[in-house]
């Protein structure tokens, strides 16, 4: 039995395939000797790690065997490596010596400067005027670039407070006019959506669309505590992941693509 804290476990990827190719090959016969294994693994290991081997030899284990679960940790390893690799802190706000996150802001327009196929947008609150326009300039020259790519938004449209009169229709059109007009800085226009329940008329607690994540290409999520807004890009304290990762990315889309299909979440009218 190989223990939880086996010696093979301080071994580098590298020196593991080197003693598995070692023992394949028969350069290595068992039981072994320090001496046979010094041109592969760090002499602070070579007491211990023949020991080890030995034991197991010992215990019936053959060189191809030992070779084959040297073969499995190495790649575990290797994977290991590949899934933190895949992974990105992205931060804003200020910058502490020392630490290995990325800008919030660079991080989101590299993603849309990125896409071929699809980009979904999530974000709770969003700003008007110049500082949206801003925001939304690099997706909408990316749209222009990439005549095919398609763009949905799922935003959070509140009803005003106090407000039990207007009907849903009616302020779903003047979102729609604001949007074209004081949000979104090209001709072309994507799909947005909303959560119908935070435009009830009922006095009860009212559901929102609170999620802030960008999806691109089902190749990389961006899930993140930052809003669409200027202030959230550039000076608040937010945090984030970016995940290099299809399966989350896909994952992540499919959860908004379901609840379109069951008409939970609705596309705006004229949008």
């Amino acid at each position: 039995m190989i223990k939880a804290n086996s010696v093979f476990h301080r071994l580098s990827r590298p020196a593991l395939d080197g003693l598995a190719s070692a023992l394949v090959s028969d350069r290595i016969q068992l039981p072994c000797q320090p001496g046979a294994l010094a041109h592969i693994v760090p002499t602070s290991l070579l007491s211990a790690l023949t020991s080890e081997i030995n034991r197991l030899s010992q215990e019936g284990m053959k060189g191809q065997h030992l070779a084959y679960m040297l073969q499995l940790l190495a790649q575990e390893r290797k994977s290991a490596q590949a899934q933190r690799n895949a992974i990105d802190l992205v931060w804003t706000g200020q910058e502490v010596l020392g630490t290995e996150s990325r800008d919030t802001r660079v991080v989101v327009q590299e993603l849309f400067r990125s896409a071929k196929d699809n980009i979904l947008i999530s974000s709770y609150a969003f700003d008007t005027g110049d500082k949206a326009k801003a925001l939304f300039q690099p997706l909408v020259e990316r749209m222009a670039a990439m005549p095919d790519l398609k763009v949905r938004l799922f935003l959070n449209i509140k009803r005003p407070y106090s407000d039990r009169k207007t009907s849903e229709t009616t302020l779903l059109r003047k979102f729609a006019e604001s949007f074209r007009d004081d949000i979104w800085p090209g001709d072309r226009l994507p799909e947005v959506f909303y959560e119908p329940q935070s435009l009830s008329k009922s006095k009860g607690p009212r559901t929102c669309l609170h999620a802030k994540c960008v999806v691109v290409d089902d190749k990389r999520v961006f899930v993140t505590s930052a809003n669409f807004t200027e202030a959230a890009h550039e000076r608040n304290i937010e945090a984030g992941v970016l995940l290099s990762d299809v399966i989350s990315a896909k994952s992540m889309r499919a959860q908004f693509e379901t609840l379109v299909s069951w008409n939970l979440l609705r596309r705006v009218p004229g949008l």
